[in-house]
């Protein structure tokens, strides 16, 4: 337009005048092409979780309306199925989920009925959080919800039979101990501080698990030695005499006590007799009562228990033929 109107006229401030004609032209305006996009601006990643939420509703979809948020330090993923987007609906959904989580910094929507409402804000001031609204028609502004609910719409979608609880949860616990691609960690980890258990950690070894089972082997195999019918009661009566035993009917568990006069009183003191041998028991109870104490020995020598069995020992002496060294007969 500039070139051919200089070709025949000319006045001063003419190719201002034109610019104007054309701005001023609804159809021009209307047809013409849109802008560059403007560079890209990220939002500032927060340095602790659950600080900055982007809030997002995904739907209708599958007959139903979903709350989509998502933490943008840990990535963490919440998605609720909501009977209906109204202000007061979404304030209970969202108390729900603060109550476990704790209150965040600033919430970040789009400009939604929902999110305008006086409902919502009077939430947002109460509670000391900052709303934060995007430019109308302008999804990239949120676009960490938006690429959530574009994933949880493209998983439902995917997955088959159960109902659709039972598939967003699944999906929920999959996307939450999984490393996301721009943290390098599972939402999990960076929001919790650990990693749930799931199915695929039985692929693992448990070692804490092998070592409570090899001492449940070992209790159990100690148990099973001390349960007998018939067991010997040592007696040590010091000194360089072998100990005594006298016989004893079977107690309880290993850690019961066994009152003997003179005896020991813990079941490490006992031990179990040899199959085939005749047994005499001594009648007293587990749990009887100790007896007197015996009158002082004035003999200087160790004396049994009063009421013990004594099985006196045989004394075995050497039979070694002793000789006198070469060097005393020169």
């Amino acid at each position: 337009m500039k070139s051919l109107a200089r070709s025949f006229v000319w006045w001063p401030g003419m190719d201002c005048a034109l610019e104007e004609k054309v701005k001023a032209c609804t159809q021009c305006q209307s047809n013409q092409k849109m802008p560059a996009p403007a560079p890209l601006h990220p939002w500032p990643w927060p340095g602790r979780p659950w600080s900055r939420l982007h809030l997002d509703f995904a739907g209708p979809f599958m007959g139903h309306m979903f709350l989509v948020l998502v933490d943008s330090h840990s990535k963490w993923l919440e998605a609720r199925i909501m009977s209906n987007i109204t202000a007061p609906v979404t304030t209970e959904m969202l108390r729900s989920i603060f109550a476990t989580h704790g209150l965040p910094d600033t919430v970040v929507t789009d400009n939604g009925p929902t999110f305008t409402s006086d409902v919502f804000q009077e939430f947002m001031d109460k509670n000391g959080i900052r709303h934060v609204r995007t430019a109308p028609y302008h999804p990239a502004s949120n676009g960490l919800a938006e690429r959530a609910v574009g994933t949880l719409k493209e998983v439902l979608r995917n997955m088959s039979g159960h109902s659709l609880e039972t598939k967003m949860h699944r999906f929920l616990f999959q996307y939450r101990i999984t490393p996301h691609t721009t943290t390098g960690v599972s939402p999990a980890e960076m929001l919790m501080g650990r990693r749930p258990k799931s199915h695929l950690d039985l692929l693992h070894p448990d070692v804490g698990a092998r070592v409570v089972r090899s001492q449940e082997e070992q209790k159990e195999g100690r148990q099973v030695r001390r349960h007998q019918d018939h067991l010997r009661v040592r007696h040590d009566v010091g000194g360089k005499e072998p100990p005594r035993f006298s016989h004893k009917d079977s107690v309880g568990s290993s850690g019961d006590c066994v009152v003997v006069p003179g005896a020991p009183e813990h079941m490490d003191e006992l031990s179990v007799p040899l199959e085939g041998l005749s047994m005499q028991t001594e009648g007293l109870s587990a749990r009887a009562a100790p007896p007197a104490p015996p009158a002082p020995n004035l003999t200087g020598r160790a004396q049994p228990a009063p009421g013990s069995v004594v099985t006196t020992a045989e004394l075995r002496r050497s039979k070694r033929q002793h000789k006198p060294p070469d060097r005393l007969n020169c």
